[in-house]
């Protein structure tokens, strides 16, 4: 099943199920107040949208305006580092995941601007496997995680890399520089999340291609490190890491422009797309 959040023709917030090209709304459905989809994983959990699967639908897809998947999680925790291309790309030698944060206004959705700040020229490329969690958790057993996730989604996690100095947090929240979408896939639909193929895409040609195998801290290792130290929450968005071949290690290095598309394709899930427009300094 594919879930997804998005304004309606009217320009209210929503979110419902994908059904090929249309969309059962599940806001005005639900029989308690859930206005997003957070909210609805809270309260009601992914399994339950199953009771609305053959109503109906209520939109087309082109009817809608997408927004991110999670417009408003409670956090945004990120693995940097987690492909082994990627780590000697970048000479890391640590054995801990890296760990960092991004917040909710860094985000923009499916088919929607990444804007690419006036302060810098090296705005960059990191397609990521994403998982957003569906029950609240502390201290997890690394056996027991899959059991927390209530879905997949592609993230383009943009880096500002001049403003990634002795940590990475100034140079992953510049405001829309994070694509989150086009929607979620919930875990019945992906046996086995450790392997997908990942490519991404910059105006149509591959510029990043691994498999989520090639992780070094796997998805249940993720889930438990991170839940040893914060409590999880549904609705909360983990961002597994990213691939080598990021512009910032190519000879010539390779950065965002105005006027770039840019794709994360992650088998099983779906493309996410955004367009790279500048802002006047």
């Amino acid at each position: 099943m594919k879930l997804l959040s998005y304004l309606t023709p009217e320009g209210y917030k929503s979110y419902g199920i994908l059904k090929g090209e249309s969309i059962i709304d599940l806001r005005s459905r639900t029989d308690i107040d859930t206005p997003d989809l957070k909210s609805f994983i809270r309260e009601k959990g992914v399994a339950s949208a199953d009771e609305y699967i053959d109503i109906d639908p209520d939109y087309q897809l082109s009817d809608i305006t997408f927004l991110p998947v999670i417009e408003n999680p409670g956090k945004i925790l990120c693995v940097g580092m987690n492909y082994q291309d990627k780590r000697t790309e970048f000479s890391i030698t640590s054995d801990a995941p890296t760990i960092f944060i991004r917040f909710s206004d860094s985000q923009t959705a499916h088919l929607e601007n990444i804007v690419k700040p006036a302060l810098s020229d090296q705005l960059d490329y990191e397609g990521e496997l994403v998982l957003i969690i569906g029950k609240p958790g502390l201290n997890i057993p690394a056996e027991e995680a899959r059991e927390y996730i209530a879905g997949y989604s592609c993230y383009m996690d943009g880096s500002v890399r001049d403003w990634q100095h002795t940590w990475f947090t100034a140079g992953k929240n510049w405001s829309k520089t994070g694509g989150f979408g086009p929607w979620l896939v919930t875990p019945e639909e992906i046996p086995d999340p450790q392997q997908l193929r990942l490519k991404t895409w910059l105006n149509g040609e591959i510029v990043q291609q691994d498999s989520t195998a090639s992780m070094v801290h796997s998805i249940n290792k993720i889930i438990s490190y991170m839940s040893t130290f914060t409590q999880l929450s549904p609705g909360d968005v983990i961002l597994t890491g990213s691939p080598g071949g990021v512009g910032r290690s190519r000879h010539p290095q390779l950065f965002l422009n105005d006027g770039d598309v840019i794709e994360v394709e992650i088998e099983s899930i779906g493309r996410l797309t955004n367009y790279v427009v500048s802002v006047s300094k």
